[in-house]
């Protein structure tokens, strides 16, 4: 039987996490999400979102998809539509990754950088996309969609399908808790509803970067930033979005970036993981939530990326040293 790219996404490895197992006396696992032929759990969402614009014939050959994105969606997008006969335009805010931006521009993608602005500014990353699309709309004669990753529901509802039913599939049943981070909100409501619908003593947890709102608002319904801008990507929200709507929360935890950073680097060494700058959030949520719930729990985290997208920052010496955070201490030798 032939297999196209999109068949690759998905059904990824789940491994439990050693150390963090040993010191929290659970089983912690990660799934492999990193494994998507993209790179990234991102895979999921820009499959689903595809696909369903495809079935509602939103778009055809040859029509151009338009997001906006700190780098992850976009590549999962470009590589999608490059398959599928699209042209992808990405709108990307300055703060990402350098590493981001020549991946995209490498496969394809029309790049367009726009300085990093807060969502209630008319020149945030995400409304630059939506106004280009409006923009297009007028000018082509072919077909043009805005991917809209945040407040697309097909995000969040190829999750309950596919993520939360192989975690849940890989453990024969027995998951006592979930915890991720949020971007989108679409990989937390997805696989919370997806579980819960399997089960709903599961409890799930909302583990949030520094800076963001979705600790205080899913711990105290009160939309209020927590610590300094976090400098790990594509997590960290500050509004409701139509995916976040979605989740199915019982707890939440807050990270800061100094105890994300140090984790994952530690990780490193112990499990030779090179992951990217979000896992060690949902790393460090998995371990706090394990705490909670007490001993013998299986606890479930997304890994969703690698850490080849963020030299630039992991093991920048200049950045680590001005932004406060920890190194590698092999760096030290």
């Amino acid at each position: 039987m032939e297999k196209t790219m999109i068949d690759l996404i998905g059904n990824t490895p789940l491994i439990k996490l050693k150390y963090p197992s040993e010191i929290t006396g659970c089983n912690i696992y990660g799934k492999a999400e990193f494994m998507n032929p993209g790179g990234s759990v991102k895979d999921r969402a820009a499959m689903g979102i595809i696909l369903d614009a495809e079935k509602n014939k939103l778009i055809e050959k040859g029509g151009t998809v338009v997001e906006g994105t700190f780098g992850n969606t976009g590549i999962s997008l470009t590589m999608i539509n490059n398959s599928r006969g699209y042209k992808t335009i990405i709108v990307m805010p300055d703060g990402a990754s350098l590493e981001k931006r020549e991946i995209l521009t490498n496969l394809g993608a029309e790049l367009r950088v726009v300085e990093t602005k807060p969502y209630s500014d008319p020149g945030n990353y995400q409304h630059v996309s939506r106004r280009l699309v409006e923009e297009l709309k007028d000018k082509s004669k072919g077909s043009v969609i805005w991917a809209n990753q945040f407040d697309n529901t097909s995000n969040y509802l190829i999750h309950a399908k596919t993520t939360a039913k192989e975690i849940y599939n890989q453990l024969d049943g027995k998951i006592d808790g979930f915890t991720c981070a949020i971007g989108t909100g679409g990989t937390l409501a997805g696989t919370s509803v997806g579980l819960k619908d399997l089960d709903k003593n599961i409890k799930i947890a909302c583990t949030d970067p520094q800076g963001a709102r979705m600790y205080r608002y899913f711990k105290d319904s009160v939309l209020e930033v927590t610590g300094d801008p976090s400098e790990t990507e594509g997590i960290g929200q500050y509004r409701i979005t139509k995916n976040v709507e979605a989740c199915q929360v019982d707890m939440a935890y807050h990270v800061p970036d100094s105890e994300a950073f140090e984790l994952l680097y530690k990780l490193i060494k112990t499990e030779g993981l090179f992951l990217g700058t979000s896992c060690g959030v949902n790393i460090a949520g998995a371990m706090k939530m394990a705490k909670d719930l007490g001993p013998g729990k299986n606890i479930v985290t997304i890994l969703c990326d690698d850490a080849y997208k963020y030299f630039s920052k992991m093991f920048n010496k200049d950045f680590l040293i001005s932004k406060k955070l920890p190194m590698p201490d092999w760096f030290e030798k």
